[in-house]
């Protein structure tokens, strides 16, 4: 178990079976105290499952999970007025209007917050008095992330928060996750959409089935896969020299010369030695580019061909 007292979440070899299927392989993953942290894996990874341990809605078969140092379980309770959650797929109350429920929400947490200031910060102050069951998926959304924020948790487990959401509205999502975090809570949340989380991460945590293949900042686990990364570089000209400067450079895995452009692909290398290298060699380098592994590839190259559980 991590006895780091800056761990608000820690899971310490959790499993989790149903019947015959392991949902969940001896997991541990911590995430720290004002962290944002993506959590990421294909359909049946067991995200949610993780999720739902965390949250004592099911028990582990085997393993710990802590919040604020205090046992899921234990401390359910208690853990649950510092909290505030976006579950995946949450079922509203349909005949209670929007004001209703974080009416309802403030006074179960005993917090001070404003119902109108909550809804018009989610972007559906117009519909307040509207019963629930008349919101469309993403108003739903929205409502239910205004009921995460009540009470200013501590930390904030959001589950799919973008699920229904627009472009515009998946970018106030972000706002308001940026918004928490500097306000001083811990962001833990999954997602499909890797380009959000990429976007707001410190950390993120790649699952697959039911185990952690990966675990650090992007840049970290660009760097540990080596990932190339693509260079363009325009010149004032293209000579031998430039291009046999380029290549020496360690990490160099490809240069392409075409007009005044030159193309370089970079593995476990630096780019500002290459920049150094054009620079050095009697030729202006005029402009570059840079084009990174995306999220996206790196989630591909950790989960390509592992079979999906449930």
């Amino acid at each position: 178990m991590n006895t780091n007292e800056t761990a608000v979440i820690d899971v310490s070899n959790v499993t989790k079976q149903f019947g015959s299927v392991t949902a969940l392989q001896e997991l541990n993953l911590t995430v720290n105290d004002g962290e944002i942290y993506g959590f990421l894996g294909p359909n049946g990874s067991g995200k949610s499952t993780t999720i739902n341990v965390l949250l004592d809605f099911i028990r582990p078969t085997s393993g710990q999970a802590t919040l604020f140092g205090q046992d899921s379980h234990a401390h359910s309770h208690r853990i649950r007025e510092r909290i505030g959650v976006l579950p995946d797929g949450f079922d509203v109350y349909d005949r209670l209007t929007g004001y209703q429920h974080i009416e309802l929400t403030v006074e179960s947490k005993r917090a001070a917050d404003d119902p109108m200031s909550i809804l018009e910060r989610v972007g559906i102050e117009d519909a307040a008095d509207r019963r629930a069951g008349t919101y469309s998926k993403g108003m739903t959304q929205r409502l239910v992330l205004g009921m995460a924020l009540v009470g200013e948790p501590e930390l904030i487990i959001l589950d799919e928060p973008s699920t229904g959401l627009d472009p515009n509205g998946a970018r106030e999502m972000r706002e308001i996750i940026l918004e928490e975090n500097r306000r001083g809570a811990t962001v833990f949340f999954s997602s499909h959409i890797l380009s959000q989380v990429e976007a707001v991460c410190d950390r993120v945590g790649i699952l697959s089935n039911g185990s952690l293949v990966a675990e650090d900042s992007i840049r970290n686990l660009r760097e540990r896969m080596d990932a190339t990364t693509q260079l363009t570089l325009v010149v004032s000209e293209t000579t031998h020299r430039v291009l046999d400067a380029i290549r020496s450079c360690d990490g160099v895995e490809s240069v392409t010369a075409e007009g005044d452009r030159i193309a370089v692909a970079i593995g476990n290398g630096s780019k500002a030695d290459v920049i150094e290298a054009v620079e050095s060699s009697g030729v202006e380098l005029r402009d570059f580019s840079v084009v990174e592994a995306s999220l996206e590839d790196l989630f591909a190259a950790y989960t390509e061909g592992q079979e999906v559980i449930a």
